[in-house]
């Protein structure tokens, strides 16, 4: 066998076309290695922006409240109902206590989520101790709502 001799300005001519394309190949590599990381940053992954569009659990799915008029007031419970969806909560349930006899609003947490309740009371203006917790797995709701005679002292009812 024959081995062909490269003469010397054909080797550097090589090497240098090699140099360039291997060069440009690293090059492309770290652009396309910069666009991936910046689309990749870009895609929200969690729903912190949500966050600001409507109040939900951790999950990701939003509250979802019964509102119970514990205090005979015509009317009251929509107005509350009314504000609750404005805040972008999920009123799934609206109608009568077994009582009108509630002189103090309460929250019932109704899954293991008590955080949900803590939100609630924090847009209606009540503090955690107005919180219970009855956990029942045959709710298919968050939080109970149950109006008390202390409706005026709620922020919905304040700004009316």
């Amino acid at each position: 066998m024959r081995e062909k001799k490269i003469s010397a300005g054909k080797k550097k001519e090589y090497l240098s076309k090699n140099l360039v394309l291997n060069s440009s190949i690293l090059i492309l590599i770290f652009i396309n290695t910069i666009l991936a990381y910046s689309v990749f940053n870009a895609i929200p992954f969690s729903n912190n922006e949500s966050a600001d569009n409507y109040l939900e659990d951790s999950s990701g799915v939003k509250i979802q409240v019964e509102v119970l008029n514990g205090c005979g007031v015509s009317g009251i419970a929509e107005k509350l109902t009314d504000y609750l969806r404005t805040n972008n909560i999920d009123v799934v349930n609206l109608g009568n206590y077994r009582s009108f006899e509630i002189e103090n609003s309460i929250i019932v947490g109704r899954n293991e989520k008590i955080h949900n309740a803590e939100i609630v009371a924090a847009i209606v203006g009540l503090d955690n101790s107005s919180i219970i917790q009855q956990i029942n797995p045959d709710y298919l709701l968050d939080v109970t709502f149950i109006l008390g005679k202390d409706y005026r002292d709620l922020i919905p009812i304040k700004k009316r």
